[in-house]
């Protein structure tokens, strides 16, 4: 097993205050039940923001618990590192206004667009740079605000986001705690299984582009869940084969919190009991990048795992990306 070099040393996360359960659906026009949504996603309820809370907004609020955790003020942060599909404007990244909310004045910051996957894919940039040298401290957000990129006329796919944001701190290790293993992949000849097929450079806005909806979020959903589940257990193997570990030397699975039938599959794959896998997607939904980060967060403060902890985290996105990471916490 490598020796550690970045470890997680605080963890925070933030959910707007408005819950939107299954059943507020009937109220805007959607022909669905909370019976059909459950039984499809386990998702009971997600966390949905009002004007005035935003990709940066949550991204700050989650990143400023997790320094208070970790014991660290902004001027000592190296980089920030923002893993978002729904930054708040296209120029300049969120990460910066990130950085402005913070006071942060002496790091550097930067966006990472990975989807689902993303937060683990900044906690591997995160890692990278400190082995570098070239920082010693890094702040990882990921922060989404899924609800301003979903068609809500769309019932298969507006009933499975939410919004949220988690962070982390990242920190060079003492060697006992921290990144034991990281995996990481994707698949560009998949792309439009989960994308948004308007609004960029290639297909700028236009009316026809707003009146056709397709600056919103497609997804086929049966070809999705398909690869999740191959790539989930792929991912799983690939970490725990890193660390030299197995399933029985997990203390808690983490996976991104999409879908609670490719949760169960992934941990039956990785031989990890149910009583030893994080769920929240029944209260927050799909939060996208932001997922693993809060699940993390919620984790910790419950006393589900403590210091000395083996976790094992891993995802799966658009892109398609997935990865998977096992942390010493």
């Amino acid at each position: 097993m490598k020796r550690p070099i970045a470890a997680v040393t605080g963890t925070g996360h933030s959910v707007p205050r408005h819950v939107m359960t299954n059943h507020d659906f009937a109220a805007i026009g959607i022909d669905t039940s909370h019976e059909w949504i459950f039984e499809r996603s386990g998702i009971v309820q997600r966390h949905i923001a009002r004007d005035g809370e935003t990709t940066c907004s949550m991204a700050a609020d989650a990143a400023r618990k997790a320094m208070t955790t970790a014991g660290i003020t902004a001027a000592e942060l190296d980089t920030i590192i923002l893993s978002t599909a729904t930054p708040d404007r296209l120029l300049p990244s969120t990460a910066v206004e990130v950085q402005a909310a913070l006071g942060a004045a002496r790091a550097s910051a930067m966006d990472l667009s990975a989807a689902c996957t993303g937060w683990l894919y900044g906690l591997t940039v995160a890692e990278g740079l400190i082995a570098a040298g070239t920082i010693e401290t890094a702040l990882v957000v990921g922060s989404e605000k899924m609800s301003a990129i979903i068609d809500w006329q769309d019932r298969s796919t507006a009933v499975l986001f939410g919004d949220g944001a988690g962070a982390a701190v990242v920190r060079r290790s003492d060697g006992k705690r921290g990144i034991l293993s990281a995996y990481m992949r994707s698949d560009g000849t998949l792309a439009e299984l989960l994308w948004r097929p308007s609004g960029g450079a290639s297909n700028p806005f236009s009316l026809p582009v707003l009146e056709d909806r397709s600056t919103y979020v497609k997804m086929a959903g049966r070809e999705v869940f398909r690869y999740a589940v191959r790539s989930m257990a792929e991912a799983c193997d690939r970490a725990l084969d890193g660390a030299r570990l197995t399933g029985a030397d997990i203390d808690l699975l983490i996976p991104h919190q999409a879908n609670v039938r490719i949760i169960e599959a992934t941990a039956k794959h990785a031989s990890v009991s149910m009583d030893k896998v994080y769920v929240n997607v029944n209260r927050f939904g799909n939060t996208s990048s932001a997922s693993i980060g809060i699940a993390l967060d919620e984790a910790i403060r419950a006393g589900r795992v403590r210091i000395g902890d083996t976790v094992l985290l891993c995802a799966f996105g658009a892109g398609l990306t997935w990865g998977s990471m096992v942390v010493r916490l």
